[in-house]
């Protein structure tokens, strides 16, 4: 496992990394803690220091998990764990977001996680009009100062949301979709960060599992996949799920990955190395239902390099089939 800097927190994070949306189970099928644990431990031995999760995922269960996990590794594993507050907030909406709610969600969290600071803590892609209210960043201030966290970040559904983002000097990182279907970050917003020492946190690296290569027109997905219901952006934003790509363009787009980069062992790790080769990128948070999961993704790092043919056509699907599709979206 390789290491970077997560910006300027100055944690040395792994730069393949796990993410826990998907941590017990598969989407919408219920929390399997046994299940959660062993992949939890899986990732960890295989060197992963950074799990990221939030306090809706599985409303709190992931958050629960992972506390559980670091008792048990107790503080000399030096894990760092980012996680998540605003999506409780109900009705979603700007008025409703004030710092009170926002401290209570982040106590709420340190119970779960079983801990006294919170080593990242984010604003979970709250509304637009947030980003324009400095009470509501001053509020992580505070808690810094009151030891309840470390450092705070966001995570952002726009670039434009990110660029507003890190005028507020407090925030150190920005978690944003990018891979091979979402390259909009990578025009100018990742230069920015850069200048900054603002971390990156690159999710949704997989595209919701399109860029595994395993999905046909076949594939089907229970009613409480967000691969099944928000296609058009009914539950949250569209493009959350396989980063805005409609499905059936993603799937030829696929098809046309495979051909180019026959003979790997997965377009999964061929997704996440391609990720990997942009050096402003802190840190990839792909998800895992499953054990093999894990054992696939992070040996995306020992791939050998792709061919500038390779990386050129692999540019080219983007150019001509993805990105009239979504570029100017997010």
């Amino acid at each position: 496992m390789n290491y970077r800097q997560l910006g300027k927190t100055g944690f040395k994070v792994s730069e393949l990394s796990l993410g826990t949306w998907q941590l017990g189970g598969v989407w919408g099928t219920g929390f399997n803690h046994t299940s959660a644990q062993q992949i939890l431990e899986a990732a960890y031995e295989e060197g992963v220091n950074f799990f990221d999760t939030a306090d809706v995922y599985e409303d709190g269960e992931s958050e629960k998990a992972l506390g559980v996990f670091l008792a048990k590794k107790g503080s000399s594993a030096n894990i760092k764990v980012a996680t998540k507050c605003g999506k409780r907030i109900n009705p979603f909406i700007n008025k409703n977001f004030n710092p009170e709610i926002l401290r209570s969600h982040v106590e709420d969290s340190l119970k779960r996680l079983k801990v006294e600071t919170i080593d990242l803590i984010q604003l979970h892609c709250p509304p637009t009009e947030v980003y324009y209210r400095p009470e509501i960043f001053g509020l992580f201030d505070r808690l810094k100062e009151e030891g309840k966290i470390q450092h705070l970040g966001v995570s952002v559904e726009k670039i434009e949301e990110g660029v507003k983002a890190i005028q507020f000097d407090n925030v150190t990182t920005v978690q944003i979709i990018y891979n091979v279907f979402r390259q909009r970050p990578n025009d100018y917003f990742f230069d920015m960060t850069h200048k900054k020492n603002v971390g990156i946190i690159a999710r949704v690296p997989l595209a919701s599992g399109l860029l595994s290569g395993k999905m046909t027109r076949e594939t089907t997905f229970n009613s409480n996949d967000h691969r099944y219901g928000n296609r058009n952006g009914e539950w949250f934003d569209k493009g959350e799920t396989f980063a805005g790509v409609p499905f059936e363009t993603g799937l030829a787009a696929v098809e046309k990955l495979k051909e180019i980069f026959n003979g790997y062992d997965s377009l999964a790790q061929v997704a996440l190395k391609w990720i990997l080769l942009n050096h402003k990128i802190s840190v990839i948070i792909p998800g895992a239902s499953k054990l093999q999961h894990i054992q696939n993704n992070m040996r995306a790092g020992n791939i050998i390099k792709f061919s500038d043919e390779q990386l050129q056509a692999t540019q080219d699907i983007y150019e001509h089939s993805i990105k009239p599709h979504i570029h100017d979206l997010w």
